[in-house]
């Protein structure tokens, strides 16, 4: 069977990108320098195969492509997990979101991280931070 193993990103300051996955419900693990030099954190969702590598080159500016697709997580309660997200002073969009909900729309929501990467919020699954 083939598996779908890790997704790898380029940041531009990786403690800060480390802190905000944090704050999403990634544990940090491991944290190495590649042989070409470059910065690398392995940022798992307890319960979950997949991990989200971080990469940051020295060397390499990096730049969000407008169209890039999103990363995606899925918690049994939205309005519990983006509540604590906007705590942690993570700004949670589209605006109004919680009258989206309320008015019987599919429960869902979207983060944008501090290189610009989206990360789609679904009501289903594990949640993260429990």
């Amino acid at each position: 069977m083939i598996q779908f193993l890790h997704t790898r990103i380029r940041v531009s300051d990786p403690e800060t990108s480390i802190a905000f996955y944090n704050k999403l419900g990634f544990e940090t693990g491991e944290k190495k320098t590649s042989p070409q030099g470059n910065q690398l954190a392995f940022m798992n969702l307890p319960g979950n195969d997949h991990f989200l590598e971080l990469t940051y080159s020295p060397d390499y500016k990096v730049e969000v492509p407008e169209d890039l697709m999103h990363t995606a997580v899925g918690v049994p309660n939205i309005i519990e997990y983006c509540d604590k997200l906007e705590k942690d002073g993570i700004e949670i969009w589209p605006d109004g979101w919680r009258e989206k909900f309320s008015g019987g729309e599919r429960k869902m929501a979207f983060v944008t991280d501090p290189d610009g990467y989206e990360v789609e919020i679904l009501e289903r699954g594990s949640n993260p931070l429990a």
